[in-house]
């Protein structure tokens, strides 16, 4: 295998020297091609440098981004089917949020009451500095309405899984990480369409409940399904026979759907009642898909292990559709963009850090919080452009921003593993690490 990463390694090396002689030359035809596949080759090669091995699904972000430059077309339909179809995006991001669910579990949500302070931090400087800094950085450089919202979308949306593993390879506070990130996962279905509705409400329509039910449908209800998994993995009889009650419920449930229910219900109900419905319908759905993927996972015992990679592919077909149909964009704000997410990632590292450190948290918890505030949810920011339909222009931030905090996430996160706290702190955080990878 590594053999064939250094031949790939090679490849890529060709490639540039290719793609130098075509941009000297104006040889423009071979520009496209030449740069997909050697951005092919760089990603698949980059697992022979040792140093840069943690970088590879960044290298294929990137990989997704050429695509999306080079070749738009061909990244926004198969035939006459649309790939940005509002309903391929909901079951990718649902599919994208249970691959991460499955890293989470139960012990997650109860560290909530025994971090305390430090959930509290995390939680309110999470929704207020990200969020304010986006708003501040559009207001600065004056981007077009809907990719002003996108920069505020991500701001708004909840931490991502990403600052658990940040966190874990810088030698910080994991129980306090992965508590910080069960609550603003918890309170993003209130808070995101509240922080949108106050800070683009201007540029774009904010429908607060519709936001509201889609985050819930998109986030909390395949990480339910992945929470489900994870109960019936310890359950005793009488918990397992009580999700199994609840799932034929449920089947029942969303068969009378299929069979006529629903059709019956559009007409007779509220748009508000109606969206209740539709939601506890998801709901039910999760609950057959918790117990679906743990029958599955009971014949295929290593399954979970790869579940991460489902994540990782809906992330990287978010990005190529999202480049794809916002290239004309790009072209124009790209490197503004770029430069704006380098800010906003920064700030969320340097207030996040310094405001626990003023708030009287040890550093340990204050590098946690760097990671809790600075790294935010792209595949929600995506899941909910794309329900809105405005997957080139407001999920265009999530597409540019997401590739560069995982580099400068990874980069922090080395740095610190070097840097020591204090013996003290370090007995207290590798304890910490011992307990949750046992």
């Amino acid at each position: 295998m590594l053999i064939i990463r250094k031949l790939f390694l090679v490849f890529a090396g060709l490639g540039i020297a290719i793609l130098a002689f075509a941009w000297l030359t104006q040889a423009n035809g071979l520009l496209k091609p030449i740069a997909l596949v050697t951005a092919v080759a760089w990603a698949i090669g980059i697992g022979a440098i040792p140093f840069l091995r943690g970088y590879q699904y960044t290298a294929w972000i990137v990989v997704a981004v050429v695509a999306g430059m080079t070749y738009p077309q061909s990244f926004l339909h198969i035939g006459d089917f649309d790939l940005r179809n509002k309903w391929l995006i909901l079951i990718v991001v649902q599919f994208v949020m249970f691959g991460m669910g499955i890293q989470m579990s139960l012990k997650d949500f109860s560290e909530l009451a025994t971090s305390g302070k430090g959930v509290l931090v995390g939680l309110c400087s999470h929704f207020t500095i990200m969020p304010l800094t986006g708003f501040a950085l559009t207001k600065i450089f004056h981007f077009e309405p809907e990719i002003a919202a996108g920069i505020i979308l991500l701001g708004s949306c909840s931490s991502g899984l990403a600052s658990n593993v940040m966190v874990y390879i810088a030698r910080a506070n994991l129980v306090l990480s992965v508590a910080v990130t069960a609550m603003t996962t918890l309170a993003a279905p209130f808070l995101t369409p509240f922080l949108m509705k106050i800070l683009a409400g201007t540029l774009i329509q904010i429908r607060f409940l519709d936001m509201m039910m889609e985050i819930i449908k998109i986030v909390i209800e395949p990480i339910g399904a992945a929470l489900i998994h994870d109960f019936l993995k310890t359950a005793s009889s009488r918990g397992r026979q009580n999700v199994y009650g609840i799932a034929s419920v449920s089947l029942a449930w969303l068969g009378a759907l299929v069979l006529g229910l629903w059709s019956w219900l559009t007409g007779a109900v509220s748009e508000m009642a109606l969206q209740s419905l539709e939601v506890l319908s998801f709901f039910a759905g999760a609950v057959l898909v918790g117990l679906a993927y743990h029958l599955i996972t009971l014949l295929f015992k290593n399954l979970d292990r790869y579940m991460p990679y489902v994540s990782m592919f809906g992330i990287i077909y978010f990005t190529t559709v999202t480049t794809a149909a916002g290239r004309d964009n790009l072209l124009q704000v790209g490197f503004l963009l770029f430069f704006v997410s380098v800010v906003h990632n920064s700030a969320g590292y340097f207030f996040g850090y310094w405001l626990s450190r003023l708030l009287g948290l040890d550093k340990a918890s204050a590098r946690t919080m760097a990671f809790e505030v600075g790294l935010q949810n792209g595949g929600m920011a995506s899941g909910l452009a794309g329900t809105m339909g405005k997957l080139g222009t407001v999920g265009l931030a999530a597409a540019v921003f997401s590739p560069w905090m995982n580099i400068s996430g990874s980069i922090l996160a080395n740095y610190w593993r070097k840097k020591e706290i204090g013996r003290m702190g370090e007995v207290k955080v590798d304890t910490v690490i011992k307990e949750q990878t046992m």
